[in-house]
């Protein structure tokens, strides 16, 4: 998947040893930095040659009219779009007037490395220029955690064997409208063609200038999007030192700020140049205030110093990866991966702060940088039982958006809240409501994160005094959402089921069903979580939950009829096939038959027309899969064996939030060897540029799942009903598995090697868990070491179609595998003797 001579193995660095240009957008993406508000991609300081000049800021966007071909009540109105905030990155350095370019210059050295315990991104080089000069060149990058708004830039040119002059510019510069790096509109950026998960292009001017201007060596622009009224101010000042002569001059612009240092460099005598960089944002304050918040960040940084900068980035690191690392025994190259997944989600959440975190973080401009349930299902457990803060604050995003989302509820005829598919600032901002809109089970897989943070902190403040109106609001809407259905017609509550018609589960190749299985098995969570809740709150305070009722005008009677609904729900089983069906009708679609499907046809988005996709079984991504491993308590090991078994063949993986999900089922059901591919394949999605699209940025959702492969999967831990297990599977090479899990503000370190589980714990109070179904506590510095019997079954191989034999439909038909072509194909009868002509269109 890699190439280690480019790339070799380090289990705490990603070190690059050559440039290579044709893969810059994804080494743009690989060696970007961020802190969870500001996000730099990993372009190099001389701004040429890249993929996507990107510099993102959380939450900074444009807003636009989104013109559908056939308008329709309730379309959403009005897209958003994460915006190119102004690139302070580049930092060019001129010997001899010769630029440093590295696509011609005679680069004798080279090393670029992200250092995860540092958090810095650095690059040494050695040039020999065309005049002979040879020059040594140290360049780092760095985003710190704790100052939210800063940026730290520092440039090392060295003239090794002559005297010569050396010029550095530093400039910012408004991309986002098309200046090149002297001015000027640059060419058009290459398109790869259609594909949806890209980001919007404006063609009107988003930046309106503001207030820009230099005063000696620091230098303001600032700037208001058209449409969102969103303001931006970004100041850089700079740090010269230098025992050779030298002087600066400066170019300030609407979209351009210059500060160029002219050194009369002596053989062997360093020059260095720090460049700090402050950006604000805010939704409604006037630039000038935010050029006067970067004067501040600046003045306070430049007191403290840089070498303190470092130091505390250091430590904060240092206190990361001891609340958050897995280790892998024996296995450099799955730890290094394994740490660069860590620290992007590091990247992506840390100082998010009430925000979102972006399906790309902020390391590149794909799904214009908007909010999804990636969030809450596959980030949100790293985060609460790692870092509880950043969890709340991801689950306070939520909570702002209520206003929206009941606004959208309402639109949608259905009372309580609905979450947006897609969004940044609360609307929802998908264009197309099969694959967007009507994938309902946002609102519960929020509720699912809420109640698993709450589950791994116990931290019924938040709950009580904020969540419990996520989870109404929530609920409320699946009881107008789903109905009623009794075969005598009569709805009395006895012997009647709840239904839930016209939703998309997260399959997004399966779309407007009804009784998708993933959704009513959520729905029902989420139901009976609403009604614990509030029932709770009135047992335990009951002026906390006087104040709940009047704030969302609670009926008394509405706890029990979600919790009527929640026990009737349907959830969907075949006793032919003995499965659970995706859905009321997917058993009834012919079977895509993915291993004849020719390689250049995948992604299957990318090649055929949706409603050819729809009348197929065919899986973007675990659907089923994934409510067997969230709901896994109502799930027997059999039914998940069976699903298993079923729906992996159909599984394209066109989703990078699928290896994760059908790793962990895989590993579970002792499909082991399988279940170690998957995990490979999704801790390679970005580091091997498995999709084609790491480009774009990282897949942040992905990189969360890879924590959740590992704990739940290989480590077998889970929390159904607050309660913590485990039940390991550690894959046969690996020696041992080490985690840290915070339970209720004890941190716990779980190693896992093939004849023991021990579990030792920090400061805090004694933890209840259980191993393969019996009790154990651990007390504040013990250790409690649990005797393994092996790591659960084991089968090989992995599910075919064929495996299926004669199996028939409810209505007695076999099923039947093909392909979808312009001409006649022929269907292969599953698992028959014979073959059946057939017409596939």
């Amino acid at each position: 998947m890699i190439n280690r001579d480019r790339f070799p193995v380090d289990p705490w660095r990603l070190v690059e040893k050559s440039f290579d240009i044709d893969d810059a957008g994804v080494t743009e993406t690989l060696f970007a930095v961020g802190n969870g508000y500001l996000g730099m991609r990993g372009n190099h300081p001389e701004g040429r040659f890249a993929h996507e000049h990107g510099t993102f800021i959380n939450g900074f966007h444009e807003t636009f009219p989104i013109r559908h071909a056939e308008q329709a009540y309730g379309f959403a109105e009005v897209g958003q779009t994460i915006v190119n905030a102004p690139d302070a990155k580049i930092m060019r350095v001129y010997v001899d007037d010769e630029p440093l370019s590295l696509d011609v210059a005679d680069v004798r050295d080279y090393e670029r490395v992200l250092d995860m315990r540092e958090g810095a991104l650095r690059r040494h080089l050695v040039w020999m220029t065309p005049s002979g000069k040879e020059v040594r060149i140290e360049f780092e990058r760095m985003v710190p955690f704790e100052e939210k708004h800063l940026a730290v830039m520092t440039i090392d040119v060295t003239v090794l064997n002559a005297d010569a002059p050396v010029t550095v510019s530093c400039q910012m510069i408004n991309r986002q409208d098309g200046e090149d790096v002297y001015g000027g509109t640059p060419s058009a950026p290459r398109r790869a063609g259609f594909d949806p998960r890209k980001t919007e292009k404006l063609p009107e001017r988003v930046l309106q200038p503001q207030e820009y201007w230099q005063d000696r060596l620091r230098s303001a622009l600032s700037y208001r999007a058209t449409e969102s009224g969103m303001t931006i101010a970004i100041v850089a000042d700079h740090l010269v030192e230098t025992a050779n002569d030298f002087t600066s001059r400066t170019l300030i612009e609407p979209d351009i700020a210059k500060n160029v240092f002219r050194v009369q460099a002596r053989a062997g005598v360093p020059i260095r140049i720090t460049k700090l960089v402050s950006y604000h944002t805010s939704r409604g304050v006037p630039a000038r205030e935010l050029v006067d918040r970067c004067r501040r960040t600046l003045d306070r940084a430049l007191a403290e110093g840089l070498d303190e900068i470092r130091a505390r980035q250091r430590a904060w690191l240092d206190a990361f990866w001891e609340r958050s690392d897995v280790r892998i025994g024996g296995h450099d190259d799955l730890q290094q991966a394994t740490r660069w997944c860590l620290f992007q989600l590091a990247q992506a959440a840390a100082r998010a702060d009430g925000q979102g975190v972006p399906a790309k973080g902020m390391t590149g401009s794909g799904y214009s940088g908007h909010y999804f349930w990636d969030t809450e299902i596959y980030v949100l457990p790293f985060l609460a039982y790692t870092t509880p803060l950043w969890a709340r604050n991801a689950l306070r995003m939520r909570y702002l958006m209520l206003p929206a989302a009941r606004r959208r509820a309402f639109q949608l005829n259905e009372a309580g809240a609905l979450f947006p598919w897609r969004t940044i600032n609360g609307e929802e901002a998908s264009a197309y409501y099969a694959a967007g809109t009507a994938q309902y089970h946002i609102n519960a897989d929020v509720s699912y994160a809420l109640a698993k943070y709450v589950r791994a902190t116990g931290d019924d403040e938040f709950l009580y005094r904020e969540g419990v109106d996520i989870a109404v609001e929530t609920a409320r809407l699946w009881a107008t959402l789903g109905f009623w259905r009794s075969n005598d017609g009569v709805i009395d509550g006895e012997g009647d089921s709840f239904h839930i018609h016209g939703v998309t589960g997260p399959d997004e190749y399966t779309t407007v069903v009804n009784d998708n299985l993933f959704t009513n098995v959520m729905a029902r969570f989420n139901l009976r979580f609403a009604a614990r809740t509030v029932r709770e709150m009135a047992e335990i305070d009951g002026e906390v939950y006087r104040q709940m009722v009047d704030r969302l005008s609670l009926e008394p009677g509405e706890p029990d009829a979600w919790e009527r609904a929640a026990e009737a729900m349907h959830i969907p089983f075949s006793p032919t096939l003995g499965i659970h069906p995706q859905d009321h009708v997917f058993l009834e679609r012919e079977i895509w038959d993915l291993e004849n499907t020719p390689p250049d046809k995948r992604p299957l988005l990318l090649h055929f027309h949706p409603l050819v996709i729809y009348r197929y079984q065919v899986l973007k991504q675990a659907d089923v899969v994934l409510a067997l491993f969230l709901q896994g308590n109502h799930f027997s090991p059999e039914d998940k064996l069976a699903d298993f078994e079923y729906y992996d063949p159909l599984t394209t993986g066109d989703s990078t939030l699928s290896a994760v999900v059908q790793a962990i089922l895989a590993a579970e059901v002792g499909y082991q060897d399988l279940a170690l591919e998957y995990f490979r394949e999704s801790i390679f999605v970005d580091l091997g540029d498995l999709h084609h699209n790491a480009a774009d940025g990282v897949h942040v959702a992905s990189a969360g799942g890879v924590w959740t492969a590992l704990v739940s999967g290989f480590g077998g831990m889970r929390d159904h009903f607050g309660e913590l297990s485990f039940d390991p599977r550690l894959p046969a090479a690996w020696p041992s598995l080490d985690f840290v899990l915070h339970w209720h503000g004890t941190p716990l370190t779980v190693t896992v090697t093939r004849d023991e589980l021990r579990v030792r714990a920090a400061a805090g109070d004694p933890v209840g868990f259980s191993v393969r179904g019996v009790g154990y506590v651990v007390g504040a510095g013990e250790e409690v070491v649990v005797p393994l019997e092996g790591q659960g079954p084991v089968i090989s191989g992995r599910p075919t179609l064929r495996e299926l034999g004669d199996a028939r439909r409810e209505d007695g038909s076999l099923l039947s595998a093909s392909v979808p072509t312009v001409t006649s194909s022929i269907p292969i009868i599953v698992g028959a003797a014979d073959v059946q002509q057939g017409a596939d269109v």
